[in-house]
């Protein structure tokens, strides 16, 4: 079972137990984070879902396991012959993501049931 999500713009292909480095995101270290998925695919070889109503109730999980900072970039600007030369670096800000869970929600859940069978207990004991 794989899910393609899109995170920061960039779509990563992930499955249960992923480690996954992103760009920066703003939550903590230990926070729980629920992924946009674009595209599901099941285990046991079942329909692939990747149409707005059923992707849904597609839940893609992580953790953030921590923040990182990348490999440094050398950027060098030269133009020969005119004594012109700069030299910068970069380190972009990254995040650690550890895909905790992904699963697909029922089409109905039991709270709600229950929740109007409360309601409906109430409204009768109002009317009398």
């Amino acid at each position: 079972m794989y899910a393609i999500v899109k995170v920061g713009g960039k779509q990563y292909r992930v499955e249960k137990g992923d480690s996954l480095v992103v760009d920066r995101m703003p939550e903590d270290a230990g926070a729980k984070v629920t992924l946009e998925p674009l595209l599901y695919r099941p285990a046991q070889g079942g329909q692939t879902v990747f149409e707005g109503a059923d992707l849904g109730k597609v839940k893609v999980e992580a953790v953030v396991t921590g923040h990182e900072r990348g490999k440094k970039i050398h950027v060098l600007k030269f133009k020969p012959k005119r004594g012109y030369k700069r030299r910068m670096g970069h380190r972009s800000d990254l995040t650690r993501l550890e895909i905790s869970d992904i699963k697909m929600a029922s089409g109905r859940s039991r709270g709600t049931t229950k929740r109007s069978d409360a309601a409906a207990k109430e409204g009768e004991g109002d009317g009398s």
